[in-house]
This record gives structure tokens, sequence and C-alpha cells, in this order.
């Protein structure tokens, strides 16, 4: 027995994923949170200080 014709058709995936436009693709300094400086405290600011540095560093490099 063969398939319906109803069936056939809905396994089609017709409705295609949405694309993302060229200029949000763009490629991140590598900061992905907010940062507050007033809600942080000392731990996150030696924090902070720290990844600027290592950026620092690897900005040299190349």
């Amino acid at each position: 027995m063969g398939r319906g014709h109803k069936q056939h058709t809905r396994d089609k995936n017709k409705n295609g994923l949405a694309q993302v436009p060229k200029q949000l693709k763009k490629e991140t300094d590598g900061t992905y949170e907010e940062f507050s400086r007033e809600l942080a405290d000392q731990a996150d600011m030696e924090a902070q200080a720290r990844a600027n540095a290592a950026n620092q560093r690897q900005k040299r490099k190349k």
C-alpha cells in the first residue's frame, strides 16, 4: 500500500530557517556579558584587569 498524497507533501520541510544578516555576524572581541562598575566587587575588577592585560598581550603578538 502506498502513502496518501497529503502525507507526502507534509513531510517536506518547506519552512526554511531565517538567515542572519552579515552585519550581525561580525566577530566579537570576546566580551559576551555586560559589566556594571556600580555592582562589581573587587574580584570582578581584578578579573576585568586580567582580561584587559591578556587582550593587550594578544594584540602585541599579532
